[in-house]
Protein backbone atom coordinates (compact mmCIF):
# COMPACT_ATOMS: atom_id res chain seq x y z
CA UNK A 1 0.00 0.00 0.00
CA UNK A 2 1.12 3.50 -1.11
CA UNK A 3 0.45 5.92 2.02
CA UNK A 4 -1.92 8.71 1.83
CA UNK A 5 -0.58 11.70 3.47
CA UNK A 6 2.94 11.53 1.77
CA UNK A 7 3.60 13.33 -1.85
CA UNK A 8 5.82 11.40 -4.40
CA UNK A 9 8.67 12.02 -7.21
CA UNK A 10 9.07 10.12 -10.37
CA UNK A 11 12.47 8.71 -8.98
CA UNK A 12 10.52 7.16 -6.52
CA UNK A 13 11.41 9.22 -3.14
CA UNK A 14 8.69 10.11 -0.73
CA UNK A 15 8.71 13.43 1.12
CA UNK A 16 6.85 14.19 4.49
CA UNK A 17 6.09 17.97 4.84
CA UNK A 18 6.10 18.76 8.37
CA UNK A 19 5.96 22.88 8.54
CA UNK A 20 9.09 24.24 7.38
CA UNK A 21 10.61 20.59 7.27
CA UNK A 22 10.23 17.41 5.35
CA UNK A 23 11.19 13.60 5.96
CA UNK A 24 12.41 11.92 3.00
CA UNK A 25 12.70 8.18 2.28
CA UNK A 26 12.31 5.99 -0.76
CA UNK A 27 9.21 4.11 -1.92
CA UNK A 28 8.61 0.58 -0.95
CA UNK A 29 8.41 0.15 -5.14
CA UNK A 30 11.97 1.21 -5.08
CA UNK A 31 13.32 -1.28 -2.38
CA UNK A 32 11.96 -3.85 -3.98
CA UNK A 33 13.04 -2.93 -7.34
CA UNK A 34 16.58 -2.84 -6.33
CA UNK A 35 16.73 -5.88 -3.90
CA UNK A 36 18.61 -6.53 -0.79
CA UNK A 37 20.15 -2.57 0.07
CA UNK A 38 23.57 -3.45 1.54
CA UNK A 39 24.87 0.59 1.55
CA UNK A 40 23.08 3.91 1.77
CA UNK A 41 25.42 7.62 0.76
CA UNK A 42 23.49 10.95 2.28
CA UNK A 43 23.95 14.39 2.16
CA UNK A 44 25.25 15.80 5.17
CA UNK A 45 23.95 17.70 7.71
CA UNK A 46 24.26 21.20 6.41
CA UNK A 47 24.46 20.34 3.09
CA UNK A 48 22.09 22.55 0.84
CA UNK A 49 20.38 20.08 -1.98
CA UNK A 50 18.11 20.86 -5.08
CA UNK A 51 14.74 19.37 -6.62
CA UNK A 52 15.82 16.57 -8.88
CA UNK A 53 19.52 16.79 -8.25
CA UNK A 54 21.61 13.97 -6.93
CA UNK A 55 22.13 13.90 -3.29
CA UNK A 56 23.53 10.62 -2.13
CA UNK A 57 23.51 6.73 -3.81
CA UNK A 58 21.83 3.73 -2.62
CA UNK A 59 23.55 0.26 -3.10
CA UNK A 60 21.48 -3.33 -3.58
CA UNK A 61 22.91 -6.52 -4.41
CA UNK A 62 21.57 -5.69 -7.87
CA UNK A 63 22.51 -2.21 -8.71
CA UNK A 64 23.79 1.31 -7.17
CA UNK A 65 21.04 3.70 -7.83
CA UNK A 66 21.38 7.46 -7.66
CA UNK A 67 19.04 9.28 -4.77
CA UNK A 68 17.34 12.56 -5.92
CA UNK A 69 16.28 15.82 -3.68
CA UNK A 70 12.83 15.95 -3.87
CA UNK A 71 12.71 19.63 -2.86
CA UNK A 72 15.03 22.58 -2.55
CA UNK A 73 16.34 23.19 0.99
CA UNK A 74 19.05 22.04 3.62
CA UNK A 75 19.84 18.52 5.26
CA UNK A 76 19.55 19.00 8.84
CA UNK A 77 19.46 15.02 10.53
CA UNK A 78 20.77 12.30 8.84
CA UNK A 79 18.89 8.62 9.57
CA UNK A 80 22.34 6.85 10.91
CA UNK A 81 20.24 4.07 11.96
CA UNK A 82 19.88 3.22 8.33
CA UNK A 83 23.46 3.84 7.54
CA UNK A 84 24.48 1.51 9.94
CA UNK A 85 21.55 -1.35 8.50
CA UNK A 86 20.68 -0.51 4.78
CA UNK A 87 18.33 -3.03 5.42
CA UNK A 88 16.16 -0.95 6.79
CA UNK A 89 14.52 0.10 3.32
CA UNK A 90 13.73 -3.26 2.67
CA UNK A 91 12.11 -3.80 5.45
CA UNK A 92 10.63 -0.22 6.49
CA UNK A 93 10.67 2.29 4.15
CA UNK A 94 8.22 4.61 4.95
CA UNK A 95 9.14 4.31 8.97
CA UNK A 96 12.37 3.72 10.20
CA UNK A 97 14.10 3.35 6.70
CA UNK A 98 13.92 7.25 6.62
CA UNK A 99 16.71 8.86 5.04
CA UNK A 100 17.13 12.59 5.81
CA UNK A 101 15.03 15.50 6.60
CA UNK A 102 15.33 19.13 5.03
CA UNK A 103 14.61 22.50 6.03
CA UNK A 104 12.32 24.14 2.87
CA UNK A 105 13.92 25.68 0.83
CA UNK A 106 10.66 25.47 -1.76
CA UNK A 107 8.99 22.56 -3.26
CA UNK A 108 7.92 21.74 -6.61
CA UNK A 109 4.77 19.50 -7.55
CA UNK A 110 4.81 16.18 -6.18
CA UNK A 111 2.32 13.49 -6.88
CA UNK A 112 0.07 12.62 -4.56
CA UNK A 113 -0.59 8.50 -3.38
CA UNK A 114 -2.98 8.09 -6.52
CA UNK A 115 -0.72 10.00 -9.26
CA UNK A 116 2.13 7.33 -8.21
CA UNK A 117 0.01 4.82 -7.87
CA UNK A 118 -0.72 5.15 -11.16
CA UNK A 119 2.80 5.64 -12.30
CA UNK A 120 3.84 2.53 -10.86
CA UNK A 121 0.93 0.23 -11.53
CA UNK A 122 0.57 -0.03 -7.32
CA UNK A 123 -2.57 -0.21 -5.16
CA UNK A 124 -3.17 3.05 -3.59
Amino acid sequence: MIPQELKYTREHEWLAADGGEATVGITAFAADALGDVVYVELPRPGQAVAAGQPCGEVESTKSVSELYAPADGEVVAVNEAVVADPGLLNSDPYGQGWLFRLRLASAPELLDAAAYAALTGEAA
